[in-house]
């Protein structure tokens, strides 16, 4: 090779490496985005990251994949051992970002850094509904109080116990607070302490658990990020926030994890376990049957059954809709449906029906709003589902997103906005209570039918603390 050709590809390869240089600099940003891959530390949690029948969801999941998209990486998971390791593990810069539903506090403010709060919680003392619930923070001596190593809890206590000093707890250095959560519903503790947020999403689990009261003040959760100079992730987290909280991204995540929460009370959520039992096993393989046909999860089939009848297959309403899916009698006639009160032919009409409620939804709704739309359409049809759209488009809201939508139907029942559609007059407030009771029957059975995570985690914890072992869980990387 002479000298000259020496010097060309020198010079080729000096240009493409300034290149890269400037296109990715030598900061904590470019090195992930030349590595291709964010390291995300979180936990297992309704309210963070869990596997659902889709994959993995959650809304700390649903944002670091939002992240890892706006700087063009993907995503790899972790979940330390137990809180308190994530805690330590990310202070010590052992990963790029904690997305664990951190609480922001002054100790923590010393370890690590927090980018901008997405969520506000209070901190709640939760205890069993079949018990006296405690009303001062002085009845807790009478149970046993357990509280969960490395959470801000501890600290919320402490202060309490300044002024309380009977009070007193037990610190579990293995179980989060879902475990906790968990030995509260089984009996095995009287008391422990859970999120705002935690509960919200617990409790239609297991409905025994009620809360008794606040110990803290409003308090924010935020990502946490190893203390540096180098501050490049961190502010482009920073930009991230700023950017999906002005497009409404993040209030539609949270709509999405947290909107329909608390659209089942504990009467339709013990109704709802006991026919599970009592009335879904005769037609359970009938949902199976016409949901795959459609490609539908048979669960939120049979959710739409049961808030339609109760799972009753000679169920009539005044207007004259029949059967387990009750189709009116003009939509049987278009389904080809001879007989509305027999299971199959009703499961099969409602499925087939509800699908083309989805394929006729406008393109530009995304799932899952499309879905929620769907399920709008089934209970008051297309046409009112379209005036609450032009509606809510002209109110400044998008009428693409369920969030915004579902806070315009009600005004269907008003003169001084029904006289102005098309479709005229609706009674709008029942198809936002339709849907979001299906989504609440829907994550129930989910949780029913699955595998309890939570329980299966304190029983693994459990087995390793008998056996004096560790054990690390890491989930498949998400790549």
């Amino acid at each position: 090779m002479t000298r000259q050709r020496q010097l060309i590809i020198g010079s080729v390869v000096f240009l493409i490496f300034a290149s890269l240089l400037a296109i990715f600099p030598q900061n904590k940003l470019g090195r992930i985005k030349r590595s291709g891959t964010l390291h995300v530390l979180t936990r297992v949690d309704p309210t963070t990251y869990y596997q659902s029948p889709q994959g993995f969801s959650g809304l700390e999941y649903d944002l670091v994949m939002l992240f890892a998209e706006h700087i063009g990486v993907k995503a790899k998971f972790e979940v330390p051992k137990t809180f308190s390791n994530l805690l330590n593990d990310i202070s010590a810069g052992q990963a790029d970002i904690a997305a664990a539903g951190l609480t922001i506090t002054p100790q923590r403010k010393q370890k690590m850094r927090f980018a901008l709060a997405y969520l506000e919680v209070t901190e709640q003392v939760i205890y069993r509904s079949d018990h006296r619930r405690p009303k001062t923070i002085n009845e807790l001596d009478k149970g046993i109080l357990e509280v969960s190593k490395g959470t801000s809890h501890i600290n919320s206590l402490s202060v309490l116990k300044k002024k309380n000093p009977k009070l007193d707890w037990t610190v579990n250095d293995e179980l989060d607070t879902n475990g906790l959560l968990y030995l509260l519903h089984e009996g095995l503790i009287d008391y422990t302490v859970a999120d705002s947020n935690q509960i919200l999403l617990i409790r239609r689990f297991y409905p025994a658990l009620n809360i008794a009261f606040d110990v803290s003040k409003p308090q924010q959760l935020a990502w946490a990020l190893p203390i540096s100079e180098d501050t490049s992730l961190y502010d482009e987290v920073e930009r991230f926030f700023k950017r999906i909280t002005a497009d409404k991204t993040l209030a539609q995540l949270i709509e999405k994890h947290y909107g329909h929460a608390s659209s089942l009370n504990i009467v339709d959520n013990c109704t709802f376990r006991e026919h599970r039992k009592s009335r879904l096993p005769q037609y359970q393989q009938y949902f199976d049957t016409a949901a795959k046909e459609h490609e539908i999860d048979w669960r939120l089939l049979a959710a739409i059954g049961y808030q339609e009848s109760h799972w009753l297959d000679n169920a009539v309403s005044p207007p004259g809709v029949e059967g387990i899916m009750m189709l009116t009698n003009d939509t049987a006639k278009l389904l080809n449906i001879k007989n509305r009160r027999d299971p199959v032919e009703s499961i099969k009409g409602g499925a087939r029906y509800f699908k083309q409620r989805i394929q006729v939804m406008s393109e530009d709704i995304p799932e899952p709003d499309r879905t929620w739309f769907a399920l709008a359409s089934y209970n008051v049809g297309t046409g009112h589902l379209h005036d609450a759209r032009i509606i809510t488009q002209k109110l400044g809201g998008d009428p693409n997103k369920w969030m915004d939508v579902k806070k315009r139907l009600p005004l269907l029942a008003q003169p001084k906005w029904y006289e102005k559609t098309q479709y005229g007059q609706a009674r709008g407030d029942e198809p936002v209570h339709y849907v979001e009771n299906i989504r609440g029957y829907y994550d129930l059975l989910v949780w029913l039918t699955e595998e309890n995570q939570i329980k299966k985690s304190v029983m693994e914890t459990e087995k390793i603390s008998e056996d004096n072992q560790t054990a690390e869980v890491i989930p498949a990387p998400l790549y």
